[in-house]
């Protein structure tokens, strides 16, 4: 992965770190938030497996209503993201006791680079660094897979360092689509980061702010270069009883920042990927 940009099926993680307005003790993860979640992520991928058979529908934001809109607005240059309800994008939620599911959703246009040259370099290299990824490296690669680890920081209310490792898949559906799906198989926060106590909390000691995340990529040839989108889902610890009004306007907002930064970083990246093959001429 070339570029000043990291890998941005991952980077989305820094949007659900903000989840409480002030330091909160830590708070266990439960085992009923854990079946909530495997059932959230089951009812997703159920959905999504769904959609794939559509000939003339791709991306997940094709069967929305407003999918004729948001394409005109991304074609134009928009970041387009939304707030997902639900794993069927339709209202109908799963419950994830004591803890919360963070579901959004976002799409950019790539101009003037090739599907092909884009994955080569999103299945490549490690990411960059920069504010939201301090520290990178490829932990392992196999036929379409790819093992990464990513010491990632959050500042918003707190500021909060994660050690994490992901499992990254690759797939090309056809000549003009491919998508990918990232999952976070380590999340340890960092205790005293850079200092001489570092050292990772225990799934006991820290302070819930992120329990799990999964980022699903599309990405297709369009005239004139690529449109990849990007739906990700995160648990974290309930929000403290009293602060709800307060803290949910503030987590949407961090929560969209981020996709949007996540989505531009992409598009500033694929600006970087050059060769022969990777130019769409304009109008193409």
């Amino acid at each position: 992965m070339t570029g000043s940009r990291g890998f941005a099926g991952v980077v989305v993680i820094t949007m659900v770190v903000a989840v409480a307005p002030v330091a909160v003790a830590a708070l266990d993860l439960t085992a009923d938030a854990v079946a909530g979640w495997n059932q959230y992520v089951a009812a997703l991928e159920r959905r999504r497996n769904a959609e794939r058979p559509e000939a003339s529908r791709f991306l997940a934001l094709d069967f929305d209503r407003e999918a004729a809109a948001n394409r005109r607005a991304l074609l134009a240059g928009e970041i387009v993201t939304s707030a997902i309800e639900g794993p069927d994008g339709g209202g109908h939620d799963v419950e994830v006791p004591d803890a919360i599911v963070h579901h959004w959703r976002g799409a950019v246009f790539l101009p003037r680079v090739s599907l092909p040259a884009l994955m080569a370099s999103l299945e490549r290299d490690a990411p960059s660094t920069g504010p939201d990824v301090l520290r990178a490296s490829v932990l392992g690669r196999g036929p379409g897979t790819m093992r990464l680890f990513l010491r990632l920081q959050r500042t918003r209310f707190v500021t909060v360092v994660y050690n994490t490792e992901h499992a990254v898949r690759f797939a090309h559906d056809g000549a003009d689509r491919a998508s990918s799906v990232s999952v976070a198989v380590k999340i340890a926060e960092v205790a005293d980061p850079g200092t001489p106590r570092e050292h990772e909390m225990s799934a006991a000691e820290d302070h819930g702010y992120l329990w799990r995340l999964n980022a699903y990529w599309r990405y297709e040839t369009v005239p004139g270069g690529v449109i990849a989108e990007c739906e990700s889902i995160s648990l974290s610890r309930s929000v403290p009883f009293g602060l709800q009004y307060l803290a949910g306007p503030l987590i949407r907002s961090a929560a969209r920042e981020s996709m949007e930064r996540t989505l531009d970083a992409l598009r500033i990246r694929a600006g970087t990927v050059v060769s022969d093959n990777s130019v769409i001429k304009p109008g193409v």
